[in-house]
């Protein structure tokens, strides 16, 4: 039984997320502890209970402490099996962060899946639907057939009742091997790890500037892409982003945007993509204007650091990165990504090196 401190380095919620994919992927059990302890409200919420939920519909898992508040659970799985999920968090709780834990064990589940998400879809302290999409989606691409992500509907804070649609087809199957060992030396041996080290030449930039139906009178979609673009404009490259708004339950705005690298100056390399992001969202009294100025100036400040892989993808990354090898550059070894890999090494044992002082975060070969 693998013993995780929920209070460790970050203490969030994404302890259990990344324990619950990994739990499900090596078939090892875990519990955990002091879940959220240094939150203001500390233990599970209704997105991590749906995370367990979910799993335990994917696997048959066994559980003790899964309910709302709880600082404790004990997890333990069963075989994966591939079904099509529907899951309603009924609440504005984040669609992206409930990936986080579904997305890894489905990706060797070894048969298509359809995954459908009500919840929120851009809130705070969790990655923009739209950052998913065109900046960590690319970068898992290569490890399945295909993966495709639908927005059907936008969800904002506090009602959410946004809609998310995936599709997988994946490549592994890992009921194919006898154990974990001999499928992780099977992902070795495919030698399509990451080798994200340098960022390359900048090709463009393009954006995604979006609110809720009741703001389109004021026109703030368009205003925080404008107040984008005169700032992106220093950057001498072709700027993008569109506006778009959508009946929602709740009012709500906000801009994501991602800059598109490439080794070759004229062409995209979608092999090996390179694409860093930063987002923003509206909120009551803060005007479009400073929403899509902000977005603007963290992805310069992200562009600035010469890191193919900003500081919000690296920790997304790091699993992925476990499994299939190595070496990425980063423009901040976060507290996220730290806490990650704690987790990952309580299942798979000592894996990375990491050099914080120039960002390198590296597997053991």
């Amino acid at each position: 039984m693998i013993k995780l401190d929920g209070s460790y380095c970050e203490g969030g919620g994404q302890i259990v997320r990344t324990a619950l994919a990994l739990s499900v992927l090596t078939q090892k059990p875990f519990e955990v502890s002091d879940i959220r302890k240094g939150r203001k409200e500390p233990g599970l919420k209704n997105q991590h209970l749906f995370c367990i939920r979910a799993l335990k519909q994917l696997c048959d898992a066994k559980t003790e402490g899964d309910s709302l508040g709880s600082e404790y659970l004990k997890f333990v799985p069963g075989e994966i099996k591939a079904k099509n999920l529907n899951i309603d968090i009924e609440t504005a709780g984040s669609i992206t962060l409930l990936l986080q834990s579904l997305l890894l064990p489905c990706f060797f589940a070894g048969k298509r899946m359809k995954i459908e998400i009500v919840g929120g879809t851009d809130t705070k302290w969790s990655m923009p639907v739209d950052y998913f999409k065109e900046i960590l989606v690319p970068q898992l691409n290569r490890f399945c057939e295909k993966i495709d992500v639908k927005l059907i509907k936008r969800g904002y804070y506090p009602k959410g009742n946004g809609n998310v649609l995936v599709n997988i087809n994946p490549k592994y199957k890992l009921k194919q091997f006898n154990n974990f060992n001999e499928f992780s030396d099977h992902l070795k041996n495919e030698k399509k790890g990451y080798n994200l080290f340098e960022q390359e030449h900048l090709i463009q930039v393009k954006g995604i500037s979006h609110a809720s139906y009741d703001l389109e009178k004021a026109k703030v979609a368009e205003r925080q892409a404008k107040a984008a673009e005169v700032i992106l404009n220093q950057l001498n490259c072709h700027v993008d982003i569109r506006a778009e708004y959508q009946s929602t339950l709740s009012t709500g705005s906000g801009i994501t945007l991602w800059a598109i690298f490439s080794k070759e100056k004229d062409e995209i390399d979608v092999f090996n993509p390179i694409r860093i992001g930063a987002d923003s969202l509206g909120e009551r009294g803060k005007k479009a204007e400073a929403v899509g100025k902000e977005a603007a100036e963290r992805l310069i400040n992200e562009i600035s650091c010469k890191a193919p892989v900003d500081r919000y993808l690296a920790d997304n990354l790091i699993p992925w990165l476990a499994l299939f090898k190595g070496k990425i550059r980063v423009s901040e070894v976060t507290n996220h990504t730290l806490t990650n890999i704690y987790v990952i090494e309580k299942f798979l044992g000592k894996v990375f090196e990491i050099d914080k002082d120039n960002g390198v975060v590296s597997t053991i070969s």
